[in-house]
Formats: structure tokens, C-alpha cells, sequence
């Protein structure tokens, strides 16, 4: 620092930064996260007190760059490439015959699931009860999946949430495995074929166990694709999923087309 000054929190931050990203505190080999030297250390190199490293660390795990474990440390974070979701309308099916959604086609990529994928009867969110008609709280079926491209970080949490009707309509929706084509195509079997969805989508803070399970502080914002997907019998909500993916992982994008009346050349006698 000039003059020998102690850096303050911001200054200290880009200095661990630029160790950070000079290759310093890598990443093990097996992709575990390299490791920031303890607190203490830090306080010792810098000359600095101990609430200015933590407000270091807190600038650097608002950007992503570590995470916050405590007793075993802060752990530098594996940077991974943006990937585009391509904003369409159009749902397909893979060559695997299930079915693919504009916000699940990131790229032509093998993924991976991080833990065992499983489905519970869990207190059903806010969200998801207004959707079904159920009391908030009221226990509903929940398959959740902790998905990303292999070889990287969790990318994405996967909730997906099925009715009470739904369940009792195609009980195979409940099971480990689904069978060919998965749940929606038992559902769709059961009567309520051919589902019709809607996506929402919005950015807000992760919970504590969101952010555990993606690896990302909690400082760090997510993007939520909330899909709704309605029944053909009754235009009932039958499925709610819930896709949590961390702010710096993924960006939008769309092309736009030009209206009638944004037509080139101007029509210079449009008004």
C-alpha cells in the first residue's frame, strides 16, 4: 500500500483478489475448493484488524469468489463460464424422449446430479399452496434434483412440486423412478394431457439451505424460473417447478423482432 498505509476492507478485498485470481489458492485437483490463509494470518500479513479481513471476505463472497464455512475456513470458489438461457416459447422433447424446456437448454452438454435425487411429502411453500388450493404448510409432493455440467459446481436446484390430485391420479409420480418420458408423461397419461405451462421468472435472495446446497453465500442473488404446469381436463394447476440458479451462472437471452411499425425503411407518411 502507499506510504505503508493498512489497507482498509475494500483495498484489503482486491488484494486477496488478485492473489485469488493469480492462481494462489487453486483448487484441488479433485475439484475440491482451495482453502484462504485463517483470519489471523491475513491480520498478521496486512497489518489490519480482524473486522476488516471479515469485511474483505464479505466483499469477496458477495462477488462469489469464496464462501464463508465457518470453523473450517473460507474456501475459494471454482469460477465457471455464463451460460445463456436462450429465451424461447417452445417446448421439445430430447432424443431421451422427455421433455425440454426453454430454461433447461443451456447447452448440447452431459450433466450431472450432485446427492441422490429424491421426492417427499414436504410443507408446501407459499407459492406453490396458492397454486394448488391448499393450506400453506399442507404436505405435498416435492421431487428435488441439485443438477450442473459435469465436472462444476451445483449449478441448479430443481424443485418440483405435484398436487394432491396429480398424485392420486398417477401414484407412479411419487416413485424413484418415473419411467420412460418421467412424470409428466404419467400425468399426461392420467387424464390430464395435454399439460399447458407458464414461467415466471425473478430474482431474490437464496435461503440458508439454498445457498448450502449451491455452494454460493448467502449475499449472492439467485434467479428463480418458477413453471407452472396446468392440467388439459380442467386447466388445474398440476405441477409447480421451482429452478434456483445462482446470480453469477447464467444470463437471458432473447432476439427481438421488429413490429409493423418499426419497419425499415421508415415509412415516412407513418405517424
Amino acid at each position: 500500500m502507499p506510504n505503508g498505509a493498512a489497507p482498509n476492507s475494500r483495498e484489503l478485498a482486491q488484494l486477496v483478489r488478485e492473489r485469488i485470481e493469480g492462481g494462489e489458492f487453486p483448487p484441488e485437483p479433485d475439484g475440491t475448493p482451495g482453502i484462504l490463509p485463517p483470519i489471523t494470518q491475513l491480520m498478521e500479513q496486512y497489518g489490519v484488524a480482524r473486522q476488516t479481513v471479515r469485511s474483505a471476505i464479505a466483499h469477496l463472497a458477495a462477488e462469489g469468489l469464496v464462501r464463508t464455512a465457518g470453523r473450517k475456513g473460507t474456501f475459494v470458489l471454482t469460477r465457471t463460464e455464463r451460460r445463456r438461457i436462450k429465451r424461447s416459447q417452445i417446448v421439445t422433447r430430447s432424443t431421451a424422449g422427455m421433455y425440454v424446456f426453454p430454461a433447461a437448454s443451456y447447452a448440447d452438454e452431459p450433466w450431472q446430479t450432485h446427492g441422490t435425487p429424491h421426492a417427499s411429502f414436504e410443507a408446501a411453500p407459499a407459492i406453490v399452496a396458492e397454486h394448488f388450493g391448499v393450506d400453506e404448510e399442507a404436505e405435498v409432493l416435492r421431487r428435488r434434483r441439485v443438477m450442473s455440467p459435469e465436472g462444476e459446481p451445483p449449478f441448479q436446484i430443481v424443485d418440483t412440486w405435484l398436487s394432491p390430485q396429480a398424485v392420486a391420479d398417477a401414484p407412479r409420480v411419487a416413485e424413484k423412478s418415473t419411467g420412460p418420458g418421467g412424470y409428466l408423461d404419467r400425468l399426461e397419461e392420467a387424464g390430464h394431457g395435454p399439460i399447458s405451462w407458464q414461467e415466471v421468472t425473478r430474482v431474490r435472495m437464496p435461503s440458508p439451505e439454498e445457498a448450502r446446497l449451491l455452494e454460493i453465500p448467502t449475499s449472492m442473488p439467485v434467479m428463480e424460473l418458477i413453471l407452472v404446469g396446468r392440467s388439459g381436463r380442467d386447466n388445474q394447476p398440476v405441477e409447480v417447478t421451482i429452478r434456483v440458479i445462482p446470480g453469477d451462472r447464467v444470463e437471458l437471452v432473447a432476439d427481438l423482432i421488429r413490429d409493423e411499425s418499426a419497419a425499415w425503411p421508415r415509412d415516412e407518411g407513418r405517424r
